[in-house]
């Protein structure tokens, strides 16, 4: 079966690679009449991967028509996008051959059986050396086999508005060194306008892991603490670093720095954050990713032009400014085959063909993404389309990561659990770090638990 090109890739950019994986086009097709069905999701603003796979269907099956490629776009938040697709998952007649995957899952859904091993197909498939080592690692099950291709990764930091800054006295250069710069920084946006959310750190279980990596993560690895302990392979509790992070949130939500709680616990807060709060003037800084000008480009979902004037960014600081002065978080999402697959060729086929070096430029640009293959780094339009990319691609020297074990889904939810309470008052934040202590302790045993 001979591989269409596919269709033109649209605006484009350069620049560095980060630690997970992409693909490209591939091994041949095979059986007649094959019917491969893609699941992904589609929510708000994120839609580019619903546009990418139309396009790679209406290509792909005008160049191989003895295939039919059978879009599910899933419409629905994080957490419930994952537990749509593993109820999918959970059946033969649903199951998809193809999958949109959050790395974070990928262990988790191998150890559920969801998953189908890529290793014999990627050994054939000369685009698989595009991909830096530490890309590769993204995909791996706990069996040291690859479950899935990475279409690009992301960093995290502070997006802010310099019109509302300056209202409220500050630099356009603003750059925190500690936690109370930046709540100074919230506390003097609050008092030059108070009808100005001075600050958003998504919170709470409705935004799921938003607010547990990039709300509560971005706090806990900025006190120098962590979740995890990778030398004893043990979760760690009894923290006064996650007794810290937490009476951060408790200050912004009991300051009124924050959008109130039932803004935050909106499932949509994310959309309205970067399509509404930050170009209309309503929100002062944001912590969040570096995908957001996905959604202010020409062919996004509220353009924006006038975004490269008016927003500025910022590292988010360590909590007192310790080194290494700041921190971020890092994720992405794969392309996975499922494991009952009744056509693995022709869906690696499909998987390859998708996310080729053009289809993953395209991807990149859209969705503002930090490029893992080296080929799509180096293409000079992908830089040219963001110019946030050079400051984002340097937050990879201060970046972490999620726990890669197949209990972190988990844990991730006792966090958001934990951030909801203190947010809303029903709890202290060392009486919900103390719940939090014992969810993990149920969860994994306390054997497996270490105190921090």
């Amino acid at each position: 079966m001979r591989l269409a090109r596919p269709l033109a890739a649209g605006t484009a950019a350069s620049a560095l690679v980060l630690a997970l994986g992409a693909c490209g086009s591939g091994s041949s097709g095979g059986d007649d009449g094959a019917t491969i069905k893609i699941a992904y999701q589609k929510f708000g603003n994120f839609t580019q991967a619903d546009e990418l796979f139309k396009d790679v269907k209406a290509a792909y099956e005008a160049d191989n028509p003895d295939v039919t490629i059978e879009l599910v776009p899933i419409e629905a938040s994080q957490n419930d996008y994952f537990t749509k697709l593993a109820l999918m998952n959970r059946s033969p007649s649903t199951a998809p051959d193809l999958m949109y995957e959050d790395t974070f899952m990928i262990k988790s859904d191998v150890e559920a059986g969801y998953l189908l091993p890529l290793d014999d197909h990627l050994a054939g498939w000369d685009d698989w050396d595009q991909f830096v080592d530490q890309a590769k690692q993204a995909g791996l099950g706990d069996d040291g086999k690859t479950y899935g291709v990475p279409l690009g990764t992301d960093t995290r930091g502070l997006w802010f508005n310099k019109e509302v800054l300056a209202k409220a006295g500050l630099p356009e250069d603003w750059a925190p060194t500690t936690w109370d710069e930046l709540l100074e920084a919230a506390r003097a946006i609050k008092a030059a306008d108070p009808d100005v959310i001075p600050l958003n750190v998504y919170s709470g279980k409705p935004m799921g892991e938003a607010s547990s990596m990039q709300g509560f993560e971005m706090l806990l690895y900025g006190t120098g603490g962590t979740l995890y302990d990778v030398e004893s392979s043990r979760w760690v509790v009894g923290s006064q670093e996650f007794v810290d992070s937490l009476e951060f949130i408790e200050t912004i939500y009991t300051e009124g720095l924050a959008p109130t709680p039932q803004q935050a616990l909106d499932p949509n807060v994310g959309n309205t954050v970067s399509a509404e709060w930050l170009p209309q003037g309503k929100l002062g800084i944001a912590l969040d990713g570096s995908w957001m000008p996905g959604t202010w480009l020409d062919d996004g979902a509220a353009p924006w032009p006038e975004w490269t004037e008016v927003m500025g960014t910022a590292a988010m600081p360590t909590q007192h400014g310790q080194e290494p002065g700041a921190v971020s978080m890092s994720g992405g999402w794969t392309m996975a085959i499922g494991a009952g697959t009744e056509n693995p060729d022709v869906a690696f086929d499909v998987l390859t063909y998708a996310i080729d070096k053009e289809n993953a430029l395209r991807f990149a640009i859209e969705n503002s993404q930090i490029a893992v293959r080296t080929d799509v780094a180096e293409e000079p339009s992908y830089a040219e389309a963001n110019p946030t990319v050079p400051f984002f691609s340097d937050l990879v020297e201060v970046t972490h990561f999620r726990p890669a074990t197949s209990d972190y889904a988990q844990i991730s939810n006792a966090i958001q659990v934990a951030m909801e309470s203190v947010m809303t008052g029903q709890q202290s934040p060392e009486e919900a770090a103390a719940v939090y202590d014992e969810a993990v302790i149920g969860l994994v045993g306390e054997e497996n638990t270490t105190a921090g």
